[in-house]
């Protein structure tokens, strides 16, 4: 393994900052506290910054030599609404709000990485370092393309990472294509006509509507799209009535839908109307029908996921280089790739081990009360995100686009 020495040498400090930004989670676009103190580095380092797009983010400007070619890096800030179980002194003094998803850890790899771009320049072009707020269901990546980040900061590709538990510490997984899922959200409330339960044919029961709808809705999955696309419906609330002995008035469902592709979601979201509002029809209901499409899916650009894979190699070696298996996670990154070519990694954190005593006692996975980001990947993380800046934009270098021309 192949890690930068120097990187190694400021990794404690690294940690303590890390472990601070653990201990003062913020929710989205809240991230004021976290937004000052990576500021605060950045510019104690000599890195120029440009503070407030996309509510709270930050973007970090490092230039050197003549070339006018640009790569950007970006690292998610904001915790969840979420009540940590740890008890190390690092654990949230935030009720209700926890950094379980360690973006505590992305921020602090992305900082270390700056911290040694700054004094190492080692490259021939511009370095884009993006602290972005918002990732945890607000859409920070999409906000801060809307306040022109692409416009004011021309990059020709955007890298993101993230850790993965449960995989050893030193392993990657990068690959070409689709990586992560869309991630939609749909409700629908179904009118009937309530009365009462002993005379049930003086009413109109939402309630059977609602069962025979979701029932049918998992015969998208199974008849409608193609046995080898990926897709997922599903219904994680149903509510309806207050008594025993009452037919109720209406029916509401929610739940969510993940995809891979566009096109699959085109398809599930016409069927899934069809579907309510011809079965709420059949048994003389009607119904409101809402889909709401928050993230879309994450989709690795072929070059530049080739390119991050041999980077890695580099420092970790080809066994250490798994394929990635796509997850029906979703992640706002992909409203970057949308607008820039690049590429989402995912990085080892380990299987838990790495936490201190007095951790709580639930499994050390993404979500989990009881996660904590793993500090040994600092150095490691790190260290790709300087390689990879160096090999994009080494003196000399046209770029991938050039290279497969």
């Amino acid at each position: 393994m192949k890690i930068i020495d120097s990187i190694t040498t400021q990794a404690a400090g690294i940690a303590a900052i890390r472990k601070q930004i653990h201990a003062n989670p913020e929710l989205c676009f809240a991230e004021v506290q976290t937004a000052d103190l990576v500021a605060a580095k950045l510019t104690e380092w000599g890195i120029p910054i440009h503070r407030g797009m996309g509510t709270t983010g930050v973007v970090g400007i490092i230039k050197n030599g003549t070339s006018d070619r640009a790569i950007g890096l970006r690292a998610d800030m904001d915790a969840l609404p979420m009540q940590e179980f740890n008890t190390f002194a690092h654990a949230s003094k935030n009720e209700g709000k926890m950094h379980a998803c360690g973006h505590d850890g992305h921020t602090a790899m992305l900082l270390a990485a700056a911290q040694h771009l700054a004094k190492n320049r080692n490259f021939d072009g511009t370095v884009y370092l993006i602290f972005q707020p918002a990732e945890e269901g607000g859409g920070g990546a999409r906000e801060m393309i809307k306040d022109g980040l692409f416009e004011k900061f021309p990059m020709e590709a955007v890298y993101g990472m993230h850790n993965w538990p449960g995989m050893q510490v030193g392993k990657f997984a990068v690959s070409a294509g689709p990586v992560m899922a869309s991630s939609n959200e749909f409700k629908i409330v179904i009118h009937g006509k309530g009365g009462h339960a002993a005379l049930p044919h003086d009413g109109v029961d939402p309630v059977l509507a609602a069962c025979q709808m979701v029932q049918a809705f998992q015969t998208i999955i199974s008849r409608n799209k193609k046995p080898i696309e990926a897709g997922v419906i599903s219904v994680t609330m149903i509510h309806a009535g207050e008594a025993t002995n009452v037919i109720p008035d209406s029916v509401e469902i929610q739940g969510t839908v993940r995809t891979f592709t566009l096109e699959l979601l085109d398809l599930i979201e016409k069927r899934m109307r069809e579907i309510a509002e011809h079965t709420s029809a059949a048994f003389g209901a009607t119904c409101d029908f809402e889909f709401d499409r928050n993230y879309p899916p994450t989709i690795n650009a072929e070059a530049e996921a080739n390119f991050a894979a041999q980077v890695i190699r580099n420092i970790v070696g080809a066994d250490n280089v798994l394929k990635q298996e796509p997850t029906m996670g979703a992640e706002d990154f992909s409203y970057m790739l949308l607008e820039k070519p690049g590429a989402y990694c995912f990085i080892a954190n380990g299987e838990g081990d790495h936490r201190a005593i007095g951790h709580g006692g639930g499994p050390c996975m993404l979500h989990n009360p009881s996660y904590d980001f793993n500090d040994d990947l600092i150095p490691l993380g790190a260290t790709f995100w300087v390689r990879l800046v160096e090999e994009s934009l080494k003196a000399g270098s046209v770029g991938l686009k050039g290279l497969t021309e």
